[in-house]
């Protein structure tokens, strides 16, 4: 047993181009992201994929029982891998993510996946509250272009932003390439 999980937030083929709800460069981070899975496979680390669920089947996006709240085949989990499916942002809100990573040993978390400035920033921040030491592949996770006050923000702004934002508060902000390399080690 390990006590480093990879814990995939969100894949989903809603957010793929095509999709309810695409992101900006979803299917490079889903590219990324399942080379981290493969390495943390080879390297028998924990995996947790998560799955955001609307209960409505006609919901704007990740409708219960749509094709575009399944996971994405890129990261298609496999037999033994937990699925842990939320309703919230937040992924350790009322799911037993924190019960399933604590069962496993689990004290660090490699954390990708989709929305940046969402489900992944409020998984990030929910695992440090609760003492994980959490490194987030910033090349495996997508965003889109949001606005405020009138004031247009591009997708590359958005992320820039936000993983500045999860270092300061103490995350670690890797590249999936240098995390899978240190699985090698």
């Amino acid at each position: 047993m390990t006590d480093t999980a990879l814990l995939l937030i969100d894949i989903q083929n809603d957010y793929f181009p095509g999709g309810k709800y695409p992101l900006v460069g979803m299917e490079d981070a889903a590219a990324e992201a399942a080379r981290l899975l493969e390495a943390a496979r080879r390297k028998g680390l924990g995996i947790v994929h998560v799955r955001h669920e609307d209960p409505s089947p006609e919901a704007g996006f990740f409708g219960h029982g749509t094709t575009g709240a399944q996971i994405n085949p890129a990261v298609s989990p496999q037999e033994g891998e937990p699925v842990v499916v939320k309703r919230n942002v937040n992924a350790f809100l009322d799911t037993g993510l924190d019960a399933t990573l604590k069962q496993q040993g689990v004290s660090r978390l490699v954390i990708v996946g989709a929305m940046s400035h969402m489900c992944v920033d409020a998984a990030t921040r929910a695992a440090l509250d609760l003492g994980y030491e959490v490194t987030v592949a910033h090349d495996a996770t997508a965003t889109r272009d949001l606005g405020f006050g009138g004031t247009e923000v591009p997708a590359a702004s958005v992320q820039a932003a936000l993983m500045a934002a999860l270092e300061f508060a103490g995350a670690g902000i890797k590249n999936g390439s240098d995390i899978a390399e240190s699985w090698v080690a």
